[in-house]
């Protein structure tokens, strides 16, 4: 995903249909993204019992941390962030993408006929390279609340298992989740790297990858085709 994020080259990704977990992932990178308005794009992971594996949690963090406004306070943008992977929303079409987050309103457009979505990319991509196009730097800037953030994420997830919304180990990856998006257990708040970021959510994921009840998930989906509630 990085690859794809530090090409020498530009990339546009041209999804049509569902474009979830790492086909999501891989758009978040591109440089531009030209889907079909039939798209259905989300994060799907928790699901299954585990957390955005392929930079899509940290591009959330990012995303939330450029978002924050003056005067607003810091938690708002990332927790519309943490709830959208924690509720494994998934836009309905390519046009609810933008209000996601996913599609960005001033990079990606929407390919109205189908039978154009390669060309619309194509084009996409030479326009970038003739507008200059140069590799992007790696963030090392990018604000994380640390404990902070953690006890607001956490109030939430214990908001919803009281309401029965989430079960016991709903709770334990969404706490993962959390603990990603927030940088870890920092006193403070800190500007972090990407790879810092990297770095704990493949910790995270695979963490979970060994536990019971997500393996009894994964196990279900690829049977049945639909995770288990446990």
């Amino acid at each position: 995903m990085m690859r794809v994020r530090y090409s020498a080259i530009p990339v546009a990704i041209a999804p049509r249909g569902l474009t979830l977990g790492g086909a999501c992932e891989m758009s978040l990178h591109a440089d531009k993204i030209v889907p079909a308005a039939e798209s259905y794009i989300g994060l799907v992971e928790l699901g299954v019992g585990l957390i955005p594996g392929g930079g899509g949690t940290k591009e959330f963090v990012l995303r939330a941390a450029d978002e924050v406004h003056d005067g607003e306070p810091e938690i708002i943008p990332l927790k519309d962030r943490f709830f959208t992977i924690a509720t494994a929303k998934v836009s309905t079409s390519a046009s609810e993408a933008f209000d996601l987050g996913i599609l960005k309103k001033s990079r990606d457009f929407i390919s109205i006929n189908p039978d154009r979505r390669i060309a619309d990319a194509k084009n996409a991509v030479l326009d970038l390279y003739h507008d200059g196009y140069t590799t992007p730097l790696q963030r090392t800037d990018i604000k994380v609340l640390g404990r902070s953030g953690l006890g607001a994420l956490y109030a939430g997830i214990n908001v919803m298992w009281r309401g029965n919304y989430a079960t016991d180990h709903d709770v334990l990856v969404a706490k993962k989740l959390a603990y990603v998006m927030c940088g870890g257990d920092l006193s403070e708040p800190t500007e972090v790297s990407e790879q810092y970021l990297l770095d704990l959510e493949r910790q995270a994921f695979l963490s979970l990858c060994g536990e019971k009840k997500t393996l009894e998930r994964l196990q279900s989906v690829i049977k049945s085709g639909k995770p288990i509630r446990n």
